[in-house]
Formats: structure tokens, sequence, C-alpha cells
């Protein structure tokens, strides 16, 4: 049973977390050729499709027995649309006891078939209650009720107000009007924010490759992966760059064969890809040792050896990089190419079979 207070006994503040600029309806409106003030009252959350939204709520209790309260907020909206989350549900005297409404509508809200076919003008303004219901040892169960009011506003998330005076922010019915063209322009806005990954060959599409390989003159080969003809565009005038050089035949190497570059190994021969020019100063009895500081005939003029380390059997295609060497190296040079074997990963031993346990 609820009874009706003689009294404030609790007071009640609540504090909305999102305030819309404008009050929807403040003023006078026309409705079915009357006049009528349909301004809000007491304070006003703004919802939108899709975001969470809060209000917080404080109770105290202004009497002087402990009070058993219940919060409820009634409102002709789905129950679905919001939460309440309490503290507890006892109040001492002179205490204060916080609690959270928690709103948050369907993302689709403007666009369920209820909304579109509804034969009415569809709902966005709802004048609402939270009403805490109290009782006390004292009254044997009978509860009695203290209110306060509360507007809810459902109104679609709009950029373009940003882009206009403050002054023009306080009308409702721009931001609502604005949200139309939104709709139709906010989607070729956002392919142009987005325009950037359409011109790096890691993130473009497959069918933009060819012209993008083609903006920088790079040769597209059918027998590469989509991964490796990526990167090989991205670096393409890095290659440029460094083309004739020591450091562009690694840099291409590299790119074709995914070795690492080891550029924190200062020694070249410990390198995966390894150029060395052999060079020395000839055989010189009593002063040089043969194979280690020296070679026959002081090495061979525009002469130099490329020495690749794989990982794994079938990461190198000799016939390929033979052909990388004859196209990237200078046209009086002559090269060597030797590739290891990777190295043997280690097997498992076998499992030893059990030995039986002998019995006495």
């Amino acid at each position: 049973m609820t009874q009706a207070r003689d009294r404030q006994a609790l007071r009640i503040q609540l504090t909305p977390m999102q305030i819309p600029e404008a009050v929807p309806n403040a003023g006078l409106a026309i409705t079915g050729g009357m006049t009528t003030d349909v301004s809000s009252q007491g304070p006003s959350l703004v919802l939108h499709p899709g975001e969470p939204s809060e209000m917080v709520v404080k109770v105290k209790n202004l009497g002087t027995q402990t009070q058993q309260i219940d919060l409820r907020v009634e409102g002709a909206f789905p129950t679905a649309w919001f939460r309440i989350g309490t503290e507890g549900h006892e109040l001492a005297p002179s205490q204060q006891m916080d609690a959270v409404l928690y709103f948050q509508l369907p993302a689709t809200f403007f666009e369920e078939q209820q909304a579109l076919e509804s034969a009415e003008r569809l709902n966005i303004d709802y004048q609402s209650r939270l009403c805490v219901y109290y009782s006390t040892a004292a009254s044997r169960g009978v509860e009695q009720v203290e209110y306060t009011e509360f507007s809810l506003h459902i109104r679609p998330h709009s950029l373009y107000l940003d882009f206009l005076p403050v002054i023009y922010r306080e009308v409702d019915f721009i931001g609502r009007f604005l949200k139309i063209f939104e709709q139709a322009f906010e989607p070729a806005v956002q392919s142009l924010d987005a325009m950037w990954a359409n011109l790096d060959p890691l993130t473009a599409p497959r069918g933009l490759l060819p012209f993008l390989a083609y903006w920088v003159a790079w040769p597209l080969d059918p027998r590469w992966d989509l991964a490796r003809q990526r990167r090989l565009i991205r670096n393409a005038v890095e290659l440029y760059r460094w083309r004739g050089t020591r450091r562009g035949l690694r840099l291409y190497l590299h790119h074709y064969t995914g070795l690492p570059l080891d550029d924190h190994i200062p020694r070249e021969a410990d390198k995966h890809i390894s150029i060395t020019e052999p060079s020395g100063q000839g055989l010189i009895l009593g002063g040089a040792r043969l194979g280690q500081d020296s070679v026959l005939g002081g090495g061979r003029p525009y002469h130099f050896m490329v020495r690749l380390r794989p990982e794994r059997e079938n990461q190198v295609d000799e016939r390929l990089v033979r052909r990388i060497l004859a196209q990237e190296k200078p046209a009086f040079c002559t090269y060597e190419l030797m590739i290891t074997k990777p190295p043997e990963s280690p097997q498992q031993p076998p499992n030893p079979e059990p030995v039986p346990n002998p019995t006495s």
C-alpha cells in the first residue's frame, strides 16, 4: 500500500551528464491551431541512439528514521532503454545516497520499421518521473513516495553544428534539419578522409596496385604474391635512389628474398646478404699468407661476390637472384653468387622404448 506524504522526507537531486544545447519546444508552440506552453519541466537529458547517457541521482534522508528506499522510473518509453544503479536500499537519517540512471537507445532508432511506418509523428521527447518509494520500521511496510520530474530528448548526433555560431545552436530545429544534409554528404567526406589509404600500396585495394606501380614506373611480376608486390611498389623510389650501389643491391635482394638486412652486424661476411669485393696486394713472398690476406693476381677488377644465407628451404630462387644481379649491377662489373644451405633444424631424438621393470 502506498500512502501520500505529509511532509517532505527525502530530498532528490538530478544531474544530467549530457545536456541539450537547445531545449526542444521551449516557449510557445502551435498545436492544432492553439498556442500552448510546452516548456519541459525539471532537468533535461539528451539521448543519442547507440550512445550511452547518464543521469546522477542524489537522495538525502531528511527524517529521523532509517528509510528503506526503492527507485523507479516512470515514462511512456520502453523499459529496455534504461537501468538503475544504486548503492543499496537503506538510507540512514541525514545521510545521502548516490544512484545513476543509465540510458541507451538502439543505434537504429530512427531506421526501425516502427519509426518509418508510424502513422503519427514519431515521438522523440518524453516527460518522465523518478519515484522514490520509502518506508520505515515504524510504518510497518506502508510505503510513501517522493518524486521529481525530468525530460528525455532523442536527437541524432550532428557534427555540422560545430560549424555554426552559438546563437544558431540554441534552435533545436536547426540541428535536426542539418542532420538530413549530414547523412547525405558525410559518406563522401569520410571517403576523402581515408584517401591516403588508397594511395599507400600496403593498404590500397588490389585493383589500384597496377596504377600505383605505373605511377612509380615499377614492373609488376605476376609470380609474386600480393604482400611482396605491395612491399616492392612502396619501396620503389628508395630502390631507384640507391641503384648501382652496394646498399641498393642489398635492399633489392632484401625485398625480393625476405632475408634480413642485418644493419646491426658490423662484419660484412656474417650478414645474411653479404656483398664483398675481393682485393689484395697479390702474393708477396715472405709478407703474405695465401688464402688469408692475399690472392693470386691481386683480385679481378670490378668484381664482387654475393653470398646469401637463407633460413629455410626454397626461400631463395637462384635464377631470379641472378636476373636481379644482372639487372642491377653496373654493366662493366662481374660477380659470383654463392647460396649456402639453410641450417638444419635440430631433430628430436626418438623416444626410447620403455624398459620393463624386473620382477622378483
